[in-house]
């Protein structure tokens, strides 16, 4: 995985539709359709990315030679040189125009094909050097979009070399194409398996020169071998990219999975008004507007920003922000338990904001309990009279977190989840919870079917991983990977209620005035998958619920999602330099650090 580059420019705030390929493609259909010209809009997107290549390397290469101790700026003499690789499909069309305009430009050029014949570079049986393309029926209706990019490049004295000319399939790390900056233009957004073949060979080549050489990959679209709807990798065999310039609407697979370690930054290049363009071709078909326009509803919004906070009002007391009750610490015989679980989550809870917290525990732990946080209250978990009193006098109710997971801790989540029901109150099951919650369902229980009734009128938050999403549907994990959206929502259909699939860019699905929203909160960092972080999150998600002076946006589980991942962003990428705190980094981060990051993060938000 190559580093961010930070070569986009400021990132934009706003929520940004995510879209699957099948809608991408009738994006650009409903355009044909009022009577574009399909090649017109490949050299618009060819010319934009070209523009967009030039300014991500001059910004490149003027970090690299910034002085800071004289505040110079050089350029270098050489110059600029650009490897551009190709696919037969569309995608190796924008790159062979891309070549042609990148050499109009100064650039010196190469291109490599890949999956190319020796005949392809003919027309009409003659090689293509013509000046004017057009003589060589470039124009031609029988002739595809990307074999007119093809005799443009070529008819401007474009070079290229076949890949399967120089190189073995088992030689690709000893390709060595000298070059300032990588091109990707193998595959487009139709990719749904593994590259195999030369394609395969290419990839790992392209990888392979870039890393060696140290040097700029920019993909077109979308990084060759990612599944542009699910942000599915097979095999690790997809170009590492350090820029993505997306054409037309934003995939959803940049974001997700796997997609968030191929795509580096990202950088929209919208070309056309989809969004009127499919308007108003379901009208000349007669199809209902509110139809078509349902069909090109985003699969999720992408959130990178958090909702303010208004500061509170001066004459309040702890009352005024919620009273969280978390059930879990329990002390399963013959181990020493999971009193830690139950610690993080309520610490959180109260680094989130909320007035007052209780821990139902077991009594094993009370006393570690009040020495890392002594502003809490304790309860034994196992007094189910009391526990079930607290219940009806708290605003919100997490429970799961180091339950256990024997018969008695089983009875214990079924007993107190029944009792928030009765009382009407929100709750966040996590962790053992979700254990439980899934054994249920196997048993048919009523609680299931009741969870899922009280869900539709009050909160009911869950936050599964990839591994408890796949025992509650009763799946392998690898099945949950390879479509996490569609996972997300056959949970919230079987279980009902909010739901959070946590993982690299976590989904979020809410329930919002009787319509499912999903969310991709691309935040956080790779130092949060460590024991004890989910703990974290369920602390944060109650602390919000329990702030009834916040607005829904901002009590909302998504953003409690990007609380969380801000707090682990800043652990690993600021040091306080008034008190000389230390740089926490991916490698050492603890769920312990949390809470003093998410107080930091709380502040920071209000306005």
């Amino acid at each position: 995985m190559r580093n961010n580059t930070n070569l986009s420019p400021i990132k934009n705030t706003k929520p940004i539709a995510l879209y699957n390929s099948e809608q991408v493609y009738a994006m650009e259909q409903a355009w044909f359709a009022e009577g574009y010209d399909s090649f017109g809009l490949m050299k618009q997107a060819a010319w934009q990315m070209t523009q967009q290549i030039e300014q991500i390397y001059e910004r490149k290469t003027v970090s690299a030679s910034h002085s800071t101790n004289t505040n110079v700026y050089h350029r270098s003499a050489h110059p600029r040189r650009a490897s551009i690789w190709v696919g037969k499909g569309n995608n190796g069309g924008d790159g062979w125009l891309i070549a042609h305009y990148l050499q109009q430009a100064g650039w010196q050029v190469e291109v490599m094909t890949v999956g190319f014949s020796e005949n392809d570079f003919v027309i009409d049986d003659q090689p293509v050097t013509s000046k004017n393309p057009s003589d060589k029926q470039s124009d031609s209706s029988n002739i595809t979009d990307a074999t007119k990019a093809l005799q443009i490049a070529l008819a401007s004295s474009c070079n290229y070399q076949r890949f399967e000319g120089i190189i073995s399939h088992d030689d690709a790390d000893k390709i060595n194409l000298p070059a300032d900056v990588y091109i990707d233009a193998l595959f487009g957004i139709g990719l749904d398996r593994a590259p195999e073949g030369v394609y395969k060979s290419a990839i790992k080549a392209f990888n392979n020169v870039t890393q060696k050489n140290n040097t700029l990959a920019i993909a077109v679209d979308i990084p060759s071998g990612l599944v542009a709807s699910t942000g599915e990798v097979f095999e690790r065999i997809a170009i590492q990219a350090d820029v993505t310039l997306c054409l037309i609407a934003r995939k959803f697979g940049l974001h997700t999975k796997d997609g968030t370690d191929y795509s580096g930054d990202v950088i929209d290049i919208p070309l056309i008004p989809y969004q009127k363009a499919c308007q108003q071709t379901a009208s000349h078909h007669t199809i209902a507007e509110k139809n078509a326009s349902q069909a090109f509803e985003p699969v999720a919004t992408l959130m990178t920003a958090a909702h303010s906070m208004n500061l509170r009002r001066q004459n309040s007391y702890k009352g005024s922000y919620g009273h969280v009750l978390v059930i879990g610490g329990n002390r399963v015989d013959g181990s020493q338990g999971m009193g830690g679980a139950a610690i993080l989550s309520a610490a959180s809870t109260m680094a989130t904001g909320a007035g007052k917290i209780t821990v139902a525990c077991h009594e094993a732990f009370h006393g570690s309990l009040l020495t890392s946080l002594p502003d809490a209250m304790t309860i034994n978990l196992h007094d189910a009279s009391g526990v079930k009193g607290l219940i009806k006098q708290a605003s919100i109710v997490a429970i799961g977190m180091g339950l256990g997971r024997d018969k008695k801790a089983k009875a214990l989540f079924i007993d107190y989840v029944q009792a928030v029901i009765e009382n009407e109150k929100s709750i966040v099951i996590d962790a053992d919870g979700l254990y439980h919650l899934a054994s249920l369902h196997i048993d048919n229980h009523k609680l299931i079917t009741e969870l899922r009734e009280y869900s539709t009128n009050h909160r009911v938050c869950l936050t599964p991983h990839s591994g408890e999403a796949a025992r509650l549907l009763d799946q392998k994990i690898s099945k949950i990977e390879s479509d996490r959206l569609q996972a997300i929502k056959q949970c919230a259909a079987t279980y009902g209620g909010d739901w959070v699939l946590k993982g690299a860019g976590s989904l979020v699905l809410e329930q919002e005035e009787g319509k499912e929203q999903i969310y991709v909160c691309d935040i956080g960092n790779a130092g949060m998958a460590t024991a004890g972080m989910g703990d974290v999150l369920s602390g944060v998600t109650a602390g919000l619920l329990a702030q009834q002076d916040l607005s829904a946006e901002a009590r909302s589980l998504h953003q409690a999602v990007l609380i969380h991942g801000f707090a682990g962003d800043v652990l690993v990428n600021q040091a306080n330099s008034n008190t000389n705190t230390l740089l926490v980094g991916q490698r050492g981060l603890q769920a312990q650090d949390m809470p003093a990051a998410i107080r930091h993060v709380m502040q920071l938000m209000i306005i």
